[in-house]
C-alpha cells in the first residue's frame, strides 16, 4: 500500500499547478526560511487568513511533504460544495453567488476531484464544530511517531474584523496537547514552528505581496509545568504570542 508520502509525489504536478493557480499575481516575499525543520517530527502553526492561499503558500515554500489539519467538510463532495458557495458569496456577496452557478460544471469537477483524493495525500479530517477532538489528536501523534511534519493553520481562513486581531485568531489546544502527549509519553520534544502570514487575504486573481515570516522552533519542554491543563494552555499562549510577533514584525516593515 502506498504511503501518504508516495501518494503527495504522485499527486506532485497536479499540486503545484493547483498552487500556481491559488498565487496568481501575488509575489511570495519570506523571512526566516533556515527555521524550517527540514526532517524529522514538526509541528507548523500559524495564522489562516487566506483559505487555500495560505495551504498552496506553505506548498510551495516547504522543501519537504507536509499534512495538514483541514475541515472534516472538505472530505465530502456536497459539504465542500457547499464551503465554496458560502466562500464565494462571502467575499463577493451576490456576485459571488452568480459566479458559483455559472461556475458550476467546473466547480463540480474541482470539489469532486479533491474531496475523493484529499484523504489519500495524508490530510487530517477536524471537525471544527466538536469539542471532543481526540481522533485528530491522535492522527498528528501517529504523524509525529513516523517523523512527519503536520500544519495546523489558526482560525477559519479569513479576517475577522470585530476581533481583538482579525489577522491572528485566537488558538486552539491541539498542537500544544500534541505536543505534550509525545513529550510525556515518549520523552520527545518536538519542534513545533510559529509562522505568521500576511497579504493572502486578498482575493483570488487580484495582485498582492504575500509576507511569510517564519519564527524559530519552539519546544514544549521549555514550558512544562508538572500538570497538564497548566503545560498546555502556556504553551499554547507562548505559541500565541509569538505568531501574534511575527505579525506585527511583517506589518511594521
Amino acid at each position: 500500500m502506498a504511503s501518504f508520502e508516495d501518494e503527495l509525489k504522485r499527486f506532485e504536478n497536479v499540486i503545484r499547478r493547483l498552487c500556481n493557480l491559488a498565487l496568481v499575481n501575488k509575489k511570495i516575499i519570506v523571512r526566516g526560511k533556515e527555521n524550517i525543520v527540514k526532517e524529522g517530527p514538526n509541528i507548523i502553526i500559524g495564522n489562516h487568513i487566506g483559505s487555500f492561499k495560505d495551504v498552496a503558500l506553505l506548498f510551495r515554500i516547504v522543501p519537504r511533504p507536509i499534512f495538514f489539519n483541514a475541515n472534516k467538510q472538505i472530505f465530502t463532495r456536497q459539504e465542500f460544495s457547499f464551503l465554496v458557495k458560502k466562500h464565494l458569496h462571502r467575499h463577493l456577496k451576490r456576485f459571488g453567488l452568480f459566479l458559483n452557478f455559472l461556475l458550476n460544471p467546473f466547480k463540480f469537477l474541482f470539489v469532486d476531484y479533491v474531496s475523493s483524493r484529499i484523504a489519500k495525500v495524508g490530510t487530517i479530517p477536524v471537525d471544527l464544530y466538536a469539542h471532543d477532538k481526540r481522533d485528530a489528536i491522535g492522527r498528528c501523534e501517529e504523524y509525529m511517531h513516523k517523523g512527519r511534519a503536520i500544519v495546523s493553520l489558526q482560525g477559519r481562513g479569513r479576517v475577522k474584523p470585530k476581533d481583538s486581531n482579525p489577522y491572528v485568531a485566537l488558538f486552539g489546544r491541539g498542537a500544544s496537547i500534541v505536543a505534550h502527549n509525545i513529550y510525556k509519553n515518549e520523552k520527545i520534544s518536538v519542534p513545533v514552528t510559529p509562522l505568521a502570514i500576511f497579504g493572502t487575504q486578498v482575493p483570488f486573481l487580484v495582485p498582492r505581496k504575500i509576507l511569510l515570516n517564519i519564527g524559530r522552533p519552539m519546544f514544549i519542554k521549555d514550558y512544562w509545568a508538572g500538570e497538564f491543563d497548566e503545560t498546555v494552555e502556556r504553551f499554547k499562549n507562548a505559541l500565541e504570542a509569538a505568531v501574534h510577533r511575527l505579525f506585527l514584525d511583517l506589518i511594521r516593515t
